[in-house]
């Protein structure tokens, strides 16, 4: 994650639909997998999915139920859970491919799964 960025704690249906589209795109298997835990500024732990654009981090909240739900309720995935493939195409064409910043978190999910995401 860059930290020069602005930070952006927002609901998935607040979101532009081209970050939503950016989003569905970075995460094509579903989102509940991809949640990171952290401590807001009232003290609350919540969950969230990571998104990082050229200029934005994202944490967009969403509970693992709310995960679930948006996949199984977006007519943009299959009955598995996977962004369906003329989609995915459709966003590629649209947004150039898959955000650089997910071969970071796949890096981070390979190598480092016992890191504490406190510091988020």
């Amino acid at each position: 994650m860059n930290t020069n960025k602005p930070r952006i704690v927002k609901d998935f249906d607040k979101l532009d639909v081209e970050i939503q589209e950016q989003v569905k795109l970075a995460y094509p298997y579903g989102f509940f997998q991809h949640l990171v835990s952290y401590t807001d500024r009232e003290g609350n732990k919540v969950s969230a999915l990571p998104f990082e654009t050229a200029d934005k981090y994202y944490l967009i909240r969403m509970s693992k139920q709310t995960a679930i739900e948006l996949i199984e309720e977006d007519d943009d995935y299959d009955s598995d859970g996977s962004l369906k493939e003329d989609i995915r195409l459709d966003y590629e064409d649209k947004y150039g491919g898959e955000p650089d910043f997910m071969d970071e978190i796949k890096d981070e999910l390979n190598t480092d799964s016992d890191d504490d995401d406190s510091d988020l």
